[in-house]
């Protein structure tokens, strides 16, 4: 936490869990748009904020994205909310959608042909959780920033 010039506390911006942004999605086409949607917030994260996110980050961030919204998409009628925000160093990846049936989560069967978005969710992810809600059901992943292996930082010269 810093301090002003006055004495108030101000806390910065991670601390405040303020890094945000929200689409809703109505067709299958929307799903770049929710791919964009990542990119450009991450973009941001790392350009107004200066957090750096990798090029590695920023993949597994639009692959989650948009395995989270396909399924929203083909499982669920209506639209769909995508939630991306930062919180302890992780981009949190919320997709809230209208059917309350829990996802199958199948288990790993590299004979299955298609029906691995979870698993892929799960593999990368550092958290998943399914919460059903008054009207619908919210799947939350969190992906660590700081996860870059080789290095690789988006933006930045090393």
């Amino acid at each position: 936490m810093d301090q002003t010039a006055d004495g108030e506390d101000r806390q910065s911006p991670l601390m405040r869990n303020d890094i945000s942004a929200t689409g809703a999605f109505e067709g299958s086409e929307d799903i770049a748009v929710a791919r964009d949607l990542a990119r450009g917030f991450l973009t941001d994260v790392q350009s107004v904020y200066g957090l750096p996110v990798s090029g590695r980050v920023m993949g597994m961030v639009e692959l989650v994205v948009s395995e989270l919204v396909t399924n929203a998409r083909k499982y669920a009628p209506g639209p769909c909310l995508l939630t991306l925000s930062i919180s302890g160093g992780t981009v949190e990846v919320t997709v809230w959608d209208s059917n309350p049936t829990p996802p199958a989560i199948l288990a790993p069967d590299p004979a299955r042909i298609g029906q691995h978005g979870l698993e892929i969710v799960m593999a990368v992810g550092q958290s998943f959780a399914v919460h059903r809600e008054p009207v619908g059901k919210r799947i939350t992943t969190a992906i660590m920033l700081a996860d870059d292996p080789g290095g690789d930082i988006t933006g930045r010269q090393l």
